[in-house]
């Protein structure tokens, strides 16, 4: 899969590595050319100088084969603007924006921008929500059969509470992330665009969990 990155700061460098070894095409979007050292000489993708929003820098890295976009510059607007050109101009569908005020990232998730990570994300986090069907266990019981895990849900499921998702995928919501803060969901607590949901799941159990929650939950009678 081919992926698009605008910054190349400690995490956007991170994240372009990562990727990589992974295996996948990477294209780096900054404007400043030296950024690019920070990516090191292993590093086989492209390096496309230029502003991350401009259609021509888009272009030349590969947006319109691209699985996925991150923007990650020091720049909140320029960041917001540029996952909004991915996602409405170029149809990209995974897109990631860092916003470093959580005020303003809250705001622009209400308006439906596709902005879901905040200075609190790490690299390692933006890769989680890039990659297809985010799971990745973070944490397993002492016997192995239980694990933490990251999946990534339907929008179908925005506004639906997560004693629902319970419900339905039969797991339990262990936490959730919102807006880049962790947090203990109650009865009430319902799914919101770019929540992440945390979810203590038996092994076995996982691929099921992750068609579950991918398609659109059961309709109310």
């Amino acid at each position: 899969m081919h992926f698009v990155i605008m910054g190349c700061g400690r995490v956007g460098a991170s994240l372009a590595r990562s990727l990589e070894r992974l295996g996948h095409e990477v294209a780096v979007i900054d404007q400043d050319e030296d950024a690019f050292r920070r990516l090191g000489p292993e590093f086989t993708g492209r390096r496309v100088p230029g502003v991350g929003f401009d259609r021509d820098a888009l272009m030349e890295a590969g947006i319109e084969d691209a699985y996925a976009f991150a923007a990650v510059s020091s720049g909140d607007n320029s960041n917001i603007l540029a996952a909004r050109v991915a996602r409405e101009t170029f149809g990209v569908e995974h897109v990631v924006a860092r916003i470093y005020d959580p005020d303003r990232a809250e705001v622009y998730q209400r308006l439906g921008i596709p902005t879901v990570a905040t200075v609190r994300w790490t690299a390692d986090q933006v890769l989680r929500r890039l990659l297809p069907q985010g799971h990745a266990p973070e944490l397993t019981d002492a016997s192995g059969r239980l694990v933490l895990a990251e999946i990534a849900v339907s929008p179908s499921w925005i506004g639906r509470r997560l004693t629902e998702v319970e419900e339905v995928a039969q797991v339990r919501v262990a936490y959730l992330t919102r807006l880049g803060e962790g947090a203990l969901p109650s009865a009430d607590t319902v799914y919101q665009e770019g929540d992440l949901l945390h979810l203590v799941i038996p092994r076995e159990r996982l691929h099921d969990v992750e068609r579950i929650l991918d398609d659109p939950p059961p309709v109310r009678e």
